[in-house]
């Protein structure tokens, strides 16, 4: 029976859980999820989990949160004032799409609002998911050795599996 090695690209079903059994991603919202052992495009954890999985096989791993989405980092929670913001109605838990400037460049990053005041609001650039172990519920459904389909296969950027979500590659004749 084949099972997964380095550099094969698979697919996957999967389901991710919080501690407290909430889902907070699928694929059954996204489809399968194709990617390339290798190729970084997941969390590493998730990575070794698959490593050695069998078609059809089922695994659950649970992945601290420093391995996951990194630890809740307190210096991530800034007050800013919200005068940019008027006319839209603020409230905690909101996420808004921020400036910020980081080497020179600036980037929209996403923000979660706590708190509202009269001319100034406290965000968290913290990852939603940072301090939270999560758990995966794995179902390989194939393998494809790279030289059987292409080698550049897999996964984009942009999921709850990589650094900042993830979408099959649809473009390379993977799919």
């Amino acid at each position: 029976m084949q099972r997964v090695s380095e550099n094969d690209s698979v697919t996957i079903i999967y389901d991710g859980l919080l501690s407290t059994g909430e889902k907070f991603d699928s694929s059954q919202d996204t489809g399968p999820l194709q990617f390339q052992l290798g190729s970084g495009s997941v969390l590493p954890a998730f990575e070794q989990a698959v490593l050695g999985m069998a078609p059809r096989e089922t695994k659950s791993i649970t992945v601290a949160a420093k391995d996951a989405y990194g630890l809740k980092n307190e210096d991530l929670i800034m007050t800013v004032g919200s005068q940019g913001f008027t006319g839209q109605p603020l409230a905690p838990g909101m996420i808004l799409g921020m400036n910020m400037e980081n080497d020179g460049q600036q980037h929209t990053v996403p923000a979660t609002v706590l708190a509202v005041g009269a001319q100034t609001m406290t965000v968290d650039f913290n990852h939603p998911l940072a301090g939270q172990d999560v758990t995966y519920q794995i179902t390989l459904l194939s393998i494809d050795t790279p030289a059987a389909k292409g080698a550049g296969c897999g996964c984009g950027s942009g999921s709850t599996l990589g650094k900042g979500g993830c979408t099959p590659n649809r473009g390379c004749g993977c799919a």
